[in-house]
């Protein structure tokens, strides 16, 4: 009898180190994962910074040269006034399409491509995400003065019009980056909501819940845990629309709230906000395989 004690104490013994194991490889694992994502914001965000500084400065040396050539019309020769003026503004507009034909040759291989038509240029900015190609969007600007929207596809509930009254006059450049940046991370969150409802429903409890812009989810989830089945409760609200993971990532547990489940929902709530939606499952599955082997 005692034999048998000790080998199932030592068997139990063995199995709480193998989860300790996998649990600290998880949690380094976790922690790189967002150094890393930490990381590529910055760099991101510096990169972004300095571009509209760039920009910025393009757009005051290009105004001068207009200026410069507004004053030289108007004090070299007999023009009127008026004449002057007009001149002046076709010097920006021609100036504005060939800033726009320079982008065409720049944005080849960045998503953002574009053709030139009788009145302006058409843009198709394709979207990806982690190397998947999603759905494109097209967008016909008329370039005169001041540049026109003709026609697009982007959704209603991207914010086309506050990003084209910001920036499509000054700093068309801008523009398109803003807006691609807008639809991509808007594919990206509709991606990742799609592959967890197409390829890890067997976790969910119900009707994964989402909006148009898929910047709010809900969702119930279940997580087996020795032996044990845990439901939670999530809520995740993506307050930067220029990016493909949540802000806020609330957990909550159905049922009385011990200290160790108060770490898996600080857990979960952590994982979400740094890792993709459905890797973030495949964690969870791979963690109660993991489980099922040492079992």
């Amino acid at each position: 009898m005692e034999e048998a004690t000790a080998y199932l104490r030592d068997g139990v013994l063995s199995h709480l180190e193998k989860l300790e194991a996998h649990a600290r490889k998880l949690a380094l694992k976790q922690e790189e994962t967002q150094r890393q994502q930490e990381n590529l914001v910055r760099l991101r965000a510096r990169v972004q910074e300095l571009r509209l500084q760039r920009d910025e400065l393009q757009t005051k040396v290009n105004l001068q040269q207009v200026a410069l050539i507004r004053q030289e019309r108007t004090t070299g020769s007999n023009v009127e006034p008026v004449q002057a003026v007009e001149t002046g503004g076709q010097a920006l507009l021609k100036w504005k399409v060939e800033n726009v034909k320079a982008m065409l040759q720049a944005f080849h291989l960045t998503g953002l491509s574009g053709k030139l038509t009788k009145q302006g240029v058409c843009f198709c900015i394709s979207t990806a995400y982690e190397g998947t190609y999603l759905d494109s969007y097209y967008l016909d600007l008329l370039i005169q003065q001041p540049v026109q929207i003709r026609h697009h596809s982007v959704p209603i509930f991207i914010p086309l019009e506050q990003i084209a009254k910001k920036y499509l006059q000054t700093n068309i450049k801008c523009f398109l980056a803003m807006l691609s940046d807008h639809l991509n991370a808007y594919a990206g969150r509709k991606y990742q909501a799609d592959q967890l409802q197409d390829h890890y429903s067997a976790f969910l409890k119900g009707t994964l819940q989402r909006n148009s812009l898929h910047n709010v989810l809900f969702f119930n989830y279940d997580v087996e845990t020795e032996s044990k089945t845990f439901p939670f409760r999530a809520k995740l609200v993506y307050g930067d629309l220029t990016r493909s993971l949540p802000t806020e990532a609330t957990i909550t547990y159905k049922g009385d709230v011990s200290d160790s489940l108060v770490e898996k929902t600080a857990a979960h709530s952590n994982l979400f906000r740094h890792t993709a939606l459905h890797k973030a499952f495949d964690s969870f599955k791979r963690a109660a395989e993991n489980l099922d082997q040492t079992a």
